[in-house]
């Protein structure tokens, strides 16, 4: 019994297992992970909101507003012409699939020049009112004075395509010059510096041309003769105009065209035919003289710049 009380006794080691990330293991890293790619997200996000144009940005607004109608007509985002839903580019109004950059711009040059072209028909047509206007002044002002009134049948008043023309013809019992000399008469100097008057608050430029008859001078086209007397009698009209308030600069150009435009074509040594013509130019007829003036080499005008030019009468 002693013996077996003297028996070894079994050893007992006691392991503790030590859990402290037991609570929540490796879900730590799966968060991380998420955080990460949502990050990365973000500043893609951020990059593609920063490189997008205006444009596209309100293709995508408009997809995301009203998407049914973008897929219907087309625009950013919208797809290209392979995918099944039609539209594309950066044009809304396209439907045939993605616009190549040089359609988008033919199409805009397009409609910059209709607009351009719609802007300058209402300017024409709002400067043909003011000419006519202007014609029925010049009329009222020399139908209201009495000195001038009497010499309203050698008034001619009409439009043209130039502008308002006003022309001053002769009478054979009331000359405006004397025969072959270009010093102006009374009556026509008090006429001319009336149309002065009216014509200095207009804004735009002025033609003076010289007219004669077919009559030639003795000395022929050699010596002194139609071309320069009609000449002279213009240039003696334009001072005739400044002396009556007219600025000088409001004169473009002063020409002597002799017996070139005949006024009366079936009586070449008409009366009617010694006139002096004063042209109130609009736009298009100064826009032609300017052009025509311009430094040789400089080209052709572009298709904008040519829009207003057209045939004269």
């Amino acid at each position: 019994m002693a013996g077996d009380s003297k028996k070894v006794q079994p050893i007992i080691i006691k392991r503790i297992k030590k859990g402290g990330h037991a609570a929540h293991g490796g879900a730590w890293k799966i968060a991380y992970a998420d955080f990460v790619t949502a990050m990365m997200a973000f500043f893609l996000l951020m990059w593609l909101l920063g490189s997008t144009t205006e444009g596209d940005k309100k293709g995508i607004a408009d997809y995301f507003n009203s998407p049914l109608k973008v897929a219907m007509f087309g625009g950013s985002g919208s797809g290209d012409s392979s995918s099944v839903v039609k539209g594309g580019g950066k044009d809304l109004t396209q439907t045939s699939g993605q616009v190549k950059e040089g359609e988008v711009d033919a199409k805009k040059r397009s409609y910059n020049l209709q607009a351009l072209k719609a802007m300058r028909e209402q300017q024409a047509q709002a400067e043909a009112e003011r000419l006519k206007a202007l014609k029925k002044k010049v009329e009222e002002v020399i139908a209201n004075d009495l000195r001038l009134a009497q010499y309203q049948s050698q008034l001619r008043l009409d439009l043209t395509a130039e502008g308002l023309r006003i022309q001053i013809v002769d009478d054979q019992n009331r000359p405006m010059f004397d025969s072959g000399d270009a010093y102006v008469k009374g009556y026509m100097q008090d006429l001319l510096r009336a149309i002065g008057v009216v014509l200095k608050e207009v804004p735009n430029k002025l033609t003076i041309e010289g007219h004669t008859d077919a009559k030639a001078f003795s000395s022929g086209d050699r010596g002194y003769s139609n071309w320069e007397l009609s000449a002279d009698r213009a240039n003696a009209s334009r001072r005739e105009l400044i002396a009556g308030g007219l600025p000088g600069d409001k004169v473009l150009r002063v020409q002597g065209l002799a017996a070139s435009m005949l006024y009366d074509r079936e009586n070449p040594e008409s009366p009617l035919n010694r006139r002096i013509s004063i042209i109130v130019m609009n736009r298009e007829a100064e826009d032609r003289v300017f052009k025509a003036a311009e430094v040789e080499g400089s080209g052709p005008p572009t298709e904008e710049e040519g829009i207003d030019i057209a045939p004269t009468n």
